[in-house]
């Protein structure tokens, strides 16, 4: 009977937790999923969502989730999007806010969840670990942030094609 009773709890918590995850999200759009590869290995995968899966992307409220097969160290995603920020963005300097969401980035393991969310109206940037924010950035250039993915020079150009559906 003990157990029987705990597993409601669970149950209830688990209900609870997912609903209140749908509500945060729920302006937004599942629009695409894509793997993410890494030097002809998969990684992860990765979700696009935005406001409305047929706009553009710098002009809306838009979320990119990735979710981890493997552990992968906070170097990696350090030098990854300072390189990519480099070359999407003209005069990118050090002195750029968008460096602060770069230096927030930590280690991963399998089974983690990564998720860059960007707010139009209030031109915020957040990043989070498994639903837990590690901070935020509010600033007229945040979403430019998303050019490390959706920049003419790309992470990854199929990866750039899957998620916008180009």
């Amino acid at each position: 009977m003990h157990s029987n009773w705990k597993r409601k709890i669970f149950l209830f918590c688990t209900i609870n937790l997912i609903t209140s995850v749908h509500l945060v999200n729920a302006a937004l759009q599942s629009c695409h999923n894509a793997p993410l590869i890494v030097m002809a290995k998969t990684v992860g995968s990765v979700t696009y969502s935005a406001n409305d899966c047929k706009e553009n992307w710098e002009t809306q409220d838009i979320r990119l989730d990735f979710a981890y097969h493997l552990d992968i160290p906070e170097w990696a995603f350090k030098r990854a999007a300072t390189h990519y920020l480099e070359k999407n963005i003209a005069n990118f300097s050090d002195r750029s806010p968008l460096n602060s969401i770069t230096e927030l980035y930590r280690p991963v393991k399998k089974g983690d969840l990564y998720s860059l969310n960007y707010k139009q109206n209030t031109k915020t940037l957040t990043l989070s670990l498994n639903q837990k924010s590690l901070g935020s950035i509010t600033d007229h250039s945040a979403n430019q942030y998303f050019k490390i993915w959706f920049g003419s020079v790309p992470f990854n150009a199929k990866l750039k094609q899957q998620l916008l559906h180009q």
